[in-house]
């Protein structure tokens, strides 16, 4: 009783009942995320071993972060997946001691320095709330409270207007925070197996079956069924926030990228993920491109630290500086902000020697800030991640957790080791103006809707070019390819020929017949050493305007395991055959990305140096990355140029103009260069 005495009036202590902010005309403008590019995420999910929460938390302490990193914005933690709020909250769960109000302390000093102060909250997901409140919890398939994760709440239930919007509108009212970054929330969802959910699924549906696996009958459906439920909860804490103050930012982690790909229909004020610890360079080559197609504000956060947590001797190792900055060049090459996480203290005290390496990285940012931030995209290559083919595919209910991305993934990557500039879209950001694309490609699907068929060879008809790849998505497409798919696709080894160059890639493949409409491309033996016959690898047909191009064998999800450059020489050259003029061409080295986009009335070329071992699982450091060039670069302009120099060191490059084309070379890429072309 007297703990309890003692932690109540620390409690009553810590919380003001006035506003922490009072008089924002007193402080600094701070920038909206919108405008934001650069930023800070601490989080530290406190539990039962935070009993002096706030004890080496001083204004001093975050001075220096700010003053050190200059950065846009800082987000702190305030509530993680344990469901203990690591501030003396009245209407949530508070961790179990503090020593000072340390959220307090950051606001007063973002504030006073016009910087913007986010919470890291942890949504769906709550261990706590489901302890205290198991009503308030899904049901897994074998009636786990919680569900299999055991900390998942409904969206269905009262968690939402009990908790999460009480607390939000806590943290705005007491501390005037910016907004939240919402984590845990659709990778953390679950399929509820509660009867009165179960039942509201047979009514609204029809089926009377309950599905537990992804073969049982109506597991589609039963799928679609939550993630619609958990769009209806984003969207309706979203507008309940926005009209307590229409001023408060919100982002759901991972809402509305490759975990959950498609439209944004919550009112959300920018989007966010934080990219895998490990293997995040090929993280953020898709990440980035997805988010920058979705017509919001966005940045992606990168780990400061490695682990992975499927290797018992494994700790966290702090990266080195070259490593974050090569992740921060595949975000901001896209336009987008970058910020890095770097954990707190179980006080919620920040480890100052970390900002060294921050600081580092924030220079790197902003000297190229000027240069991408907010640029748009030229369309070139579309990548298609349908929708409807990955919720079909799908065994969470968001995250594709279990490979159904491989084939998106291996594509992108050999796409851009053949320096082609590569945007990734869906169904609906294909809705209008599809032809602003030059080439298009199908990676892999295994379905397709009859609406999206017709659209895309209508497409081809009209002139545009079609790429698909893996014999299940080139069956979709049978009439238009101009051939006859034999028998069934099956894994076996394929030794593929091209160009003088020998591969096995054992991956699904399919024997297929062309009529003479369509053209061979590249050769399958049986063996390494080409003795007997060979199948067709691939064929180009002429579709009215267009031309439509088919790979009769998975060559993107078996390049993540097993790479081979004839995969990647082969898929260069059947784009090439599609799309013999891109806009701009790389020469030189096959580990530099490329990217085209405008800044105002300014082309920029990004040239990211991908060397290293960033794609090695054992590997979890490394600090050095080795240069290439030299750099041959040719990008079609209608005019000469007025300038060009290599951007963020203004060197000044010297080119020649013809045909159209301007060609140039630069000697060496030590990490991320933007051609700066003034037209």
């Amino acid at each position: 009783m007297k703990n309890q005495i003692v932690f109540a009036w620390v409690m009553l202590l810590f919380l003001p009942a006035d506003p922490i902010v009072a008089q924002e005309s007193e402080y600094p403008g701070r920038l909206r995320r919108s405008e934001s590019f650069l930023g800070i995420h601490f989080d530290f999910h406190a539990g039962d071993d935070c009993t002096e929460i706030g004890k080496r938390v001083t204004p001093a302490m975050v001075d220096s972060i700010v003053d050190i990193v200059q950065p846009d914005y800082i987000q702190v933690d305030c509530k993680g997946h344990r469901g203990l709020s690591s501030y003396p909250t009245k209407v949530g769960n508070p961790a179990p001691g503090f020593v000072k109000d340390a959220l307090k302390i950051f606001r007063e000093r973002t504030a006073a320095k016009g910087v913007a102060l986010y919470c890291h909250y942890s949504g769906v997901l709550d261990n706590e709330a489901v302890k205290k409140h198991p009503g308030w919890a899904i049901m897994g398939p074998n009636g786990e409270t919680g569900g299999i994760n055991g900390s998942v709440t409904s969206v269905f239930g009262p968690y939402v207007n009990k908790l999460l919007i009480p607390q939000l509108k806590e943290l705005n009212d007491i501390y005037n925070i910016d907004g939240v970054w919402v984590d845990g929330e659709c990778w953390g969802m679950e399929r509820d197996y509660n009867p009165e959910i179960v039942e509201r699924f047979q009514k609204q549906t029809g089926y009377q079956s309950v599905p537990k696996t992804p073969g049982d009958t109506g597991w589609y459906a039963f799928s679609q069924f939550f993630r619609e439920g958990f769009r209806t909860y984003l969207n309706y804490y979203v507008n309940e926030l926005h009209r307590y103050n229409p001023q408060f930012q919100i982002a759901s982690n991972w809402a509305y990228s490759s975990f959950m790909p498609e439209p944004v229909t919550a009112g959300v004020d920018f989007l966010s993920g934080d990219i895998t610890p490990n293997q995040s360079i090929n993280a953020a080559r898709m990440e980035a491109r997805i988010l920058s197609q979705q017509g919001k504000p966005w940045d992606l956060m990168a780990w400061s630290f490695s682990i992975n947590w499927s290797d018992p001797g494994a700790f966290q190792s702090a990266k080195s500086v070259n490593q974050l900055q090569q992740e921060a060049a595949e975000v901001l090459s896209q336009g987008g902000g970058f910020q890095v996480y770097f954990n707190q203290r179980r006080d919620a005290s920040v480890v100052l020697s970390d900002m060294e390496t921050m600081t580092g990285v924030a220079q790197f940012c902003r000297r190229r800030q000027p240069f991408c931030h907010h640029s748009v995209a030229v369309p070139q290559t579309g990548l298609i991640l349908s929708t409807d083919a990955c919720y079909k595919k799908m065994n969470k209910l968001f995250q594709a957790g279990s490979g159904e991305l491989n084939g998106l993934k291996g594509t992108l990557q050999i796409l851009l080791e053949n320096q082609y500039v590569v945007d990734i879209v869906m169904e609906h950001n294909l809705e209008e103006n599809l032809n602003r694309y030059p080439l298009l490609i199908y990676p892999e699907w295994e379905t397709i809707t009859e609406e999206f068929r017709q659209k895309l060879v209508q497409y081809v008809e009209h002139g545009g070019n079609l790429l698909v790849t893996g014999p299940v998505a080139c069956k979709l497409f049978e009439k238009a390819l101009g051939v006859e798919l034999l028998d069934a696709p099956e894994v076996r080894p394929n030794h593929l020929y091209y160009q003088g160059q020998i591969g096995s890639i054992k991956s699904l493949s399919q024997r297929v017949e062309l009529s003479d409409r369509a053209i061979p491309f590249g050769k399958i033996y049986g063996d390494k050493q080409r003795s007997g016959k060979y199948e067709t690898a691939g064929s180009i047909r002429e579709l009215g305007k267009g031309k439509i191009a088919g790979v009769y064998l998975n060559m993107g999800g078996r390049y993540l395991t097993g790479k081979v450059t004839v995969a990647r020489n082969y898929i260069g050259g059947l784009v090439n055959e599609l799309f013999p003029y891109p806009a701009v061409t790389v020469e030189g080295s096959h580990l530099v990305d490329v990217t085209l986009n405008r800044v105002d009335h300014n082309l920029a070329v990004n040239l990211i140096n991908t060397a290293g071992p960033h794609a090695n699982r054992n590997v979890y450091v490394y600090d050095e990355i080795p240069p290439v060039g030299p750099l041959t670069i040719r990008v079609t302009l209608k005019n000469p140029p007025k300038r060009i120099s290599v951007q963020p060191s203004g060197r000044e490059v010297e080119w020649n103009f013809a045909d159209n084309r301007i060609e140039f070379t630069i000697p060496r890429l030590d990490m991320y260069d933007i051609i700066w072309i003034e037209e």
